[in-house]
């Protein structure tokens, strides 16, 4: 899948606090997904304390699954939202059916192929073998067909998006009328004290797990910065309904830590 284009050849994106020629972002991003893809996970439970399980618990709830669900998830190629998602839609074996079978199916979609490759593993050594299509393809130039999915799910992804608006309206076009778009990210602390106490965290505490654990300190200090200059819970609502997505509102979790946005293609 090619990287998106833009019409203006000077346009600048931020990579973290670093402005970089708008194309050259996603080549960036890309190498940093490519050199933690190993460690992405044991990263998540080391960053978070393990609390991203219970962030991604809570997703799932306000997704709802229910039968004959078709999923999106976006950047989301070690597969832990859609396992999590399957995982409440499987039936229990039966005599008549003695294997597992999930009653919904997941596109996963992500830019980063070796992100792919870990959850193609993770579901080969986990047995599941249904339920689940792997796509490599961009978020702002999405390789699905218009209004043929009934959600659409982000976690942890949208801030290494270049171009957020375009990934927002390409959301809104591949879900069906009805369909819903849930976004799980990284947010902006409301409650006074802990967010001096989440910035010493993060300046001090994840670029030396980063180094550590995944040998990459830089990568974690651009994740740092990346959640910084992500929009406002109240500006993340504005642009989905700029997208032209409705009903847009949005849950912080751990006093604004990370936050869950939801909007309906109506």
């Amino acid at each position: 899948m090619p990287l998106s284009d833009t019409q203006d050849p000077q346009a600048e994106a931020w990579f973290g606090e670093e402005k970089v020629p708008w194309h050259e972002k996603q080549y960036r991003v890309r190498g940093v997904f490519d050199s933690v893809a190993k460690n992405y996970d044991l990263m998540n439970d080391l960053m978070s304390v393990g609390v991203h399980r219970l962030w991604k618990a809570a997703f799932i709830d306000v997704l709802a699954p229910r039968p004959n669900m078709h999923l999106l998830d976006v950047a989301g190629g070690t597969g832990d939202i859609a396992f999590r998602f399957l995982d409440q839609l499987t039936k229990a074996p039966s005599e008549d059916d003695p294997e597992p079978s999930p009653q919904g199916h997941v596109t996963i979609c992500d830019i980063n192929e070796n992100m792919l490759q870990v959850g193609r593993d993770r579901a080969l050594n986990e047995g599941r073998l249904k339920g689940l299509q792997w796509v490599c393809g961009n978020a702002e130039a999405l390789p699905v067909e218009s209004a043929s999915l009934d959600a659409y799910s982000i976690a942890f992804g949208l801030r290494n998006v270049t171009d957020i608006p375009a990934a927002l309206r390409e959301a809104k076009r591949v879900l069906k009328p009805g369909g819903r778009f849930l976004c799980l990210e990284f947010s902006h602390v409301i409650i006074p004290g802990l967010d001096r106490l989440y910035d010493l965290y993060s300046d001090e505490v994840l670029p030396r797990l980063g180094q550590y654990v995944a040998r990459d300190r830089e990568a974690y200090i651009y994740l740092v910065e990346s959640i910084r200059r992500f929009p406002t819970q109240e500006k993340l609502v504005s642009m989905l309904h700029e997208a032209g997505l409705e009903r847009g509102q949005y849950r912080n979790l751990s006093g604004g830590i990370a936050a869950i946005h939801t909007a309906w293609r109506l």
